[in-house]
């Protein structure tokens, strides 16, 4: 089984095109672990999946893209479904981190964090986490800290995704600055 193929499907199928797999995410972005298995196994390729592979794929990920909770998974970030998914409002860490392109720190500066064709702001707890996300678009990439106590004290709404990844609606330019 090829785990990284698998966790791409996983993740297309859950955080950009669950109607393609005739996948019907709740309000929180959770669908039956038995409804995406039979699904996948739709496709050749996957016909030969088994639970145990979706478990691992989640168990492995580097990235903590799923959570399993009960007989249910789902992607715990990134999406870009039209329904926005609810996700649970925490207090965020003091600092948080964005890696971006050159070309769009000055907009950003201006504008905030947006989320753009996603449904949430991703922010990194480490500075590497960060370079490597902004590395995706640019090959240096700028850093930007966001100071998300304050935000926070100020009323932005922080999720947590996983241990690495942390979410906001959006991110006013006055708590960002760049390294």
């Amino acid at each position: 089984m090829d785990n990284i193929k698998l966790s791409k499907t996983m993740s297309y199928a859950l955080r950009h095109a669950p109607w393609e797999y005739e996948l019907e995410l709740d309000e929180n972005g959770f669908v039956a672990l038995q409804q995406l298995l039979f699904s996948l196994k739709e496709e050749k390729k996957w016909s030969g999946l088994r639970v145990e592979d979706i478990i691992d794929v989640v168990k492995t990920s580097d990235k903590g893209r799923f959570e399993i909770s009960g007989d249910k998974i789902r992607a715990l970030y990134g999406h870009s479904i039209p329904n926005k998914i609810i996700m649970e409002r925490k207090e965020p860490p003091q600092t948080l981190y964005h890696g971006t392109t050159r070309e769009f720190t000055k907009k950003i500066m201006e504008n905030g964090l947006l989320p753009k064709g996603r449904q949430y702001v991703h922010l990194a707890v480490d500075i590497d986490m960060a370079i490597q996300v902004g590395k995706r678009r640019d090959d240096k990439p700028v850093l930007l800290k966001v100071n998300a106590q304050l935000a926070w004290s100020e009323g932005v709404a922080f999720y947590k995704g996983n241990d690495k990844v942390w979410l906001a609606d959006m991110v006013e330019s006055k708590y960002i600055e760049v390294t």
